[in-house]
C-alpha cells in the first residue's frame, strides 16, 4: 500500500468545487482524495487534523472541515433525564471487547436525512487492522442478559479521542456509551474530544464548533501532553 502525503492543513488552499465526470462537488472541507486506507496513512491523516469519509461516486476524500466540532468537557451539559437513566441503567460498559461488532452494528444505523452509509466493507476491514494497531477504540454497551445493545468508536489521534460513529438497540444505551467515555476519558487527563461534525445530540450535551486553525493549535497543543488515552 502507498503512502499519502497529506498537505499541511494550515497552508493548504481548499478549493470550492471539484469537478468529477459530469458533476461538481462541494470540496470546500477536503484535503485530498484517493488512497489506501492502511494503517499508517490512518495514522497520519489524523494525527494532522484529517479523517476520510466515503462518497458514492467520488475517490475517497479526506476532509480536515473548515469548522470542526469539539465537546469539551468543562462545558458538558448532561440532561437531567439521562443523569436519571445514567444512575438507574443495568448495563455493563467496557471498552475495546468487540470493535467489529460495534462498527458493524454503525455501519447498519439507519440515520435521519442518510440514505446508506459512509462505513463501507473497506472501511471496516481498515479500522478493524487500525484498532488491532491501537490506534482505534470502541466502547460497549451490554444488558443484563450479556447482549450488545449499543456503543460507540473513534481514534486516538496522539491524545485527543475523534469520535467516528454510535450506535443502539436500547434507548439511550449510545448516550450512555458516550458519557462513559468521557469519565474514562478524564481518568487519563483528556479534557475534550473531537466529535467532528456537530449533530442535534451532541449540541445538547454542549459541543460547538470552532474554526480549523483553532482546532488544529488545540490538537498540537493536546499531543504535547503525551497522554494515554487507553
Amino acid at each position: 500500500m502507498s503512502s499519502i502525503i497529506f498537505p499541511n492543513p494550515r497552508k493548504h488552499e481548499f478549493t470550492e468545487w471539484i469537478l468529477f465526470g459530469d458533476y461538481y462537488y462541494n470540496a470546500r472541507d477536503i484535503i485530498g482524495f484517493g488512497g489506501d486506507l492502511s494503517v499508517g496513512n490512518l495514522r497520519n491523516a489524523y494525527r494532522n487534523g484529517i479523517f476520510p469519509w466515503h462518497i458514492e461516486g467520488l475517490p475517497l476524500p479526506w476532509f480536515c472541515p473548515e469548522r470542526r466540532a469539539v465537546l469539551k468537557f468543562d462545558e458538558l451539559h448532561t440532561p437531567r433525564t439521562l443523569r436519571k437513566e445514567q444512575k438507574k441503567n443495568d448495563f455493563t460498559f467496557t471498552i475495546d471487547k468487540d470493535f467489529r461488532r460495534i462498527i458493524e452494528n454503525c455501519a447498519r444505523m439507519k440515520r435521519e436525512h442518510e440514505t446508506g452509509t459512509w462505513i463501507t466493507p473497506d472501511f471496516i476491514r481498515a479500522y478493524c487492522d487500525f484498532h488491532q494497531a491501537g490506534d482505534a477504540h470502541s466502547v460497549e454497551v451490554w444488558n443484563k442478559s450479556g447482549e450488545l445493545v449499543g456503543g460507540l468508536y473513534g481514534v486516538d489521534a496522539g491524545g485527543v479521542f475523534c469520535g467516528e460513529s454510535m450506535f443502539h438497540t436500547a434507548s439511550n444505551a449510545s448516550k450512555l456509551a458516550l458519557l462513559f467515555l468521557i469519565e474514562h476519558l478524564e481518568s487519563r487527563g483528556a479534557t475534550w474530544l473531537d466529535t467532528q461534525v456537530i449533530t442535534p445530540h451532541f449540541e445538547t450535551l454542549g459541543a460547538r464548533e470552532i474554526a480549523r486553525e483553532e482546532f488544529l493549535d488545540k490538537l498540537a497543543e493536546t499531543q504535547s501532553r503525551n497522554l494515554k488515552l487507553f
